[in-house]
């Protein structure tokens, strides 16, 4: 399958598939697009430890009120 990363660093900053995400906009316009996909992508979500809740929970809330439905966290077993 297709994967997308999404990394949340330390200080609130969105990467995806390693290129940072200027605003939140951009985000919600790559979710959009991954959505919109035939078969939707596996979107990893690696936050970082040291990353606030609420920067997370904004990227989680923000996949699913646009109806990205394979998203998981990884990287904190």
């Amino acid at each position: 399958p297709v994967v997308v990363t999404i990394d949340v660093d330390f200080d609130g900053t969105v990467f995806w598939d390693g290129e940072m995400v200027p605003n939140r906009a951009a985000l919600e316009a790559k979710m959009i697009e991954a959505a919109a996909r035939p078969v939707q992508p596996e979107v990893h979500l690696r936050p970082n430890k040291l990353a606030e809740y609420k920067d997370v929970a904004m990227v989680m809330a923000t996949a699913q009120r646009l109806g990205v439905t394979k998203l998981g966290l990884v990287g904190n077993e």
